[in-house]
């Protein structure tokens, strides 16, 4: 089973926030398996899903909370951890990851005191690790944000992130 990682982060939505998403919630939860676009529409107006709005999710459709927890463990578009001002990816894909992209993510969460699924402690960063993005003649590959940055090594990791 996967370790699931929590944010060292406290959670601080907003009333406006929280609002929003109950009154969101009230249509949803008319429609047969509401849970997954429960989750979305949680996540499009918080960022990802915190313990805190997925209890909120579970009391407003009335099903319990670990089912709310499983399906957003299950699926990998959700996130329980806050996101970074600068999200940095490194692709794992296949052509990546024999041209190095192992070494580059290794380098990455030396580099930002942070492993993969979490966020620095200042908001600044989050790190994930994610599957071919399509620029496989690039390898290896990380993004920051919509930025791509292709044949890198572990060495030019540095550089990278001290442009933001």
């Amino acid at each position: 089973m996967a370790k699931i990682k929590l944010t060292k982060l406290a959670f601080n939505g907003t009333a406006t926030q929280e609002s929003e998403l109950r009154n969101a919630l009230a249509e949803i939860k008319k429609k047969k398996g509401a849970v997954m676009p429960a989750l979305q529409k949680a996540q499009e107006i918080y960022g990802y899903l915190p313990i805190e709005v997925q209890v909120i999710i579970a009391e407003e459709l009335n099903v319990p909370a670990a089912e709310v927890f499983g399906v957003a463990t299950f699926y990998s578009q959700f996130t329980l951890n806050p996101r970074g001002q600068y999200n940095v990816s490194v692709c794992m894909g296949t052509a990546c990851y024999v041209k190095g992209a192992g070494e580059v993510l290794d380098a990455l969460k030396v580099q930002m005191g942070i492993d993969t699924d979490e966020c620095s402690d200042d908001g600044k960063f989050s790190l994930n690790a994610t599957r071919c993005i399509g620029c496989c003649g690039l390898a290896p590959v990380m993004t920051v944000n919509d930025t791509v940055y292709g044949k890198i090594t572990a060495d030019d990791v540095e550089k990278i992130l001290a442009k933001y």
